[in-house]
């Protein structure tokens, strides 16, 4: 793989080489090749004007393609969406919750499925939220949990606050195919940094590349499993319609598309696709593929893990378990990330965790660099 020394001049724009970003986990910076996507955008809008979105659904079939090989599931369904919410809520909306109302969760998850559930929950379903931790038996105890009122689970595969890998989702999704619920896993904190499993052909999946993947905002997907054909979601955008727009339709009748499309939204800025499908593309050339990102990530996190253990800050030194940040428990952990950034350190905190997050291009000395500066905080 690509040296992160060389790595770095692709990402100039960012300045990654004269910059300590630990960030990875939640904002990496984008090649340049992404600029270029952005102007071929505007170019593609100022030539055709309306005409551009024959253009615009060629960038987001690349996108999904590009999904499908993370995922290892070529020809797979894939919806797209600015955001995961918008995915989510469509596929919350195609579930039979008056008949099935038990959703089931961890309280591990990410705002977006922490704050709409809970709220769900207020409004009169019920919500069962199963402990995060341990997340080696985190699987199997949700599925203790299904019943015939269960209509789906939803779960991340890499932990947001710490990092921690969830195993046994293989079970779980045949425990829930066995009693017809429904299994939605959060993916967007494995993709671009861990090889990836579908748990199961029936699976549904979400993620995006806002992370890991440096594609920036506004590309979300969903991945739908072949029997998503036999749902209707009730929040439906017009595009689910698009490519029958001409057809005669029965007046009040609302009919959905095959694969992806069911699930589409609506009326969206193409830019992004156009930035992602650049980015896909240079992924591509410079060999950045799954096996030899996750062996780099297991470099930088051992690396940081060692260093934190050197200062005394108790953090597992077998990153195996775990994705492509170090999260530390550590007394006021928003402070010491304040302080770690007005010494030129990007970091990021949840609760007591701070967290830092590498990067494919950033080097062994800022690695080193910014345990550094982390010691220097500790000791002022």
């Amino acid at each position: 793989m690509i040296p992160p020394e060389e790595l770095a001049r692709d990402y100039s724009a960012f300045r990654v080489s004269g910059r300590l970003l630990f960030t990875g986990h939640s904002h990496q910076a984008w090649p340049d090749v992404g600029r270029e996507g952005i102007i071929e955008a505007w170019d593609d809008a100022a030539l055709a004007v309306d005409d551009k979105w024959e253009r615009a659904f060629a960038k987001a079939e690349r996108v999904r393609e590009g999904f499908r090989a993370l995922l290892g599931d070529p020809g797979g369904a894939i919806a797209l969406d600015q955001n995961t919410h918008a995915l989510v809520l469509r596929f919350l909306s195609a579930l039979d919750l008056r008949r099935r109302p038990r959703l089931i969760t961890s309280d591990g998850e990410f705002h977006t499925l922490r704050r709409q559930l809970a709220r769900l929950g207020e409004a009169g379903l019920d919500l069962v939220h199963v402990p995060a931790r341990p997340a080696d038996t985190l699987a199997e105890r949700m599925a203790s949990e299904l019943d015939d009122r269960t209509s789906a689970v939803l779960v991340s595969c890499v932990l947001f606050e710490d990092s921690r890998i969830v195993p046994g989702l293989d079970e779980l999704a045949r425990a829930c195919e066995a009693k017809s619920v429904e299994l939605l896993v959060d993916a967007y904190h494995a993709l671009g940094c861990l090889t990836f499993e579908l748990p199961s052909a029936a699976t549904w999946l979400v993620g995006g590349g806002y992370k890991y993947l440096q594609l920036g905002e506004g590309n979300c997907f969903l991945r739908l499993p072949v029997h998503a054909d036999e749902l209707r979601p009730a929040i439906t955008g017009w595009y689910a319609e698009f490519e029958e727009m001409a057809a005669e339709k029965t007046p009040g009748a609302v009919e959905y598309p095959h694969g992806g499309a069911r699930f589409a939204g609506s009326t969206y800025d193409p830019t992004s696709h156009y930035r992602a499908a650049r980015v896909f593309d240079f992924w591509n050339v410079r060999g950045l593929a799954p096996h030899e990102l996750r062996e780099r990530y297991l470099h930088q996190t051992t690396l940081l893990a060692r260093g934190l253990d050197e200062l005394g800050l108790g953090v597992e030194q077998n990153r195996e378990p775990f994705g492509g940040f170090v999260a530390v428990e550590i007394d006021d952990a928003d402070a010491v990330s304040r302080r770690l950034a007005e010494l030129g350190v990007s970091t990021d905190s949840r609760g007591r965790h701070l967290r830092l997050g590498p990067a494919p291009y950033v080097t062994d000395d800022q690695l080193r660099a910014a345990l550094d500066a982390l010691a220097g905080c500790l000791q002022s």
